[in-house]
């Protein structure tokens, strides 16, 4: 009975996390699709194409591109022609978003660490463990699905 509801736990956690966040990040002034476009640019570092920032993030590229563009009206990134292709853009962030992501970064640690409360270093060890290869596992059941049937 209770394997039953590991998959409905796990398609919810994403949806409170993103949700928690948002409520405490709400002051700062950011809709969820910017603090999560500057946050994973912050983190995959800079210079990255729309392309793979859109990929990081799980949206189609054209639709990062009308948040890109909001977020460098609001002076936090700019957008530079790749050197190699002139039609791909490359992600800068400008020195006005640092201030901000680490205010956004104080709210995400501080959330992380509630939310894994009562949890030791070992339990998130064993959770990362098990969490990787459920995902392997669904990853190698999403390769054998595109592959069709075998005649």
């Amino acid at each position: 009975m209770a394997s039953t509801t590991i998959g409905f736990r796990i398609a919810r956690l994403p949806h409170l996390w993103r949700s928690i966040l948002d409520r405490r990040l709400a002051p700062l002034g950011l809709t969820q699709t910017r603090w999560v476009t500057l946050y994973h640019l912050w983190k995959l570092g800079e210079g990255n194409p729309q392309g793979d920032l859109a990929r990081a993030i799980g949206v189609e590229a054209p639709s990062l591109v009308r948040t890109l563009g909001q977020l460098e009206e609001q002076g936090l990134v700019e957008r530079r022609a790749c050197d190699n292709d002139r039609r791909s853009k490359r992600i800068y962030l400008t020195p006005a978003a640092m201030p901000l992501l680490e205010k956004i970064d104080d709210v995400v640690l501080a959330a992380r660490q509630e939310m894994l409360a009562g949890l030791s270093d070992s339990d998130l060890t064993q959770l990362e463990q098990w969490l990787a290869l459920i995902e392997s596992n669904g990853l190698a059941m999403q390769a054998r699905d595109l592959e069709g049937p075998k005649n």
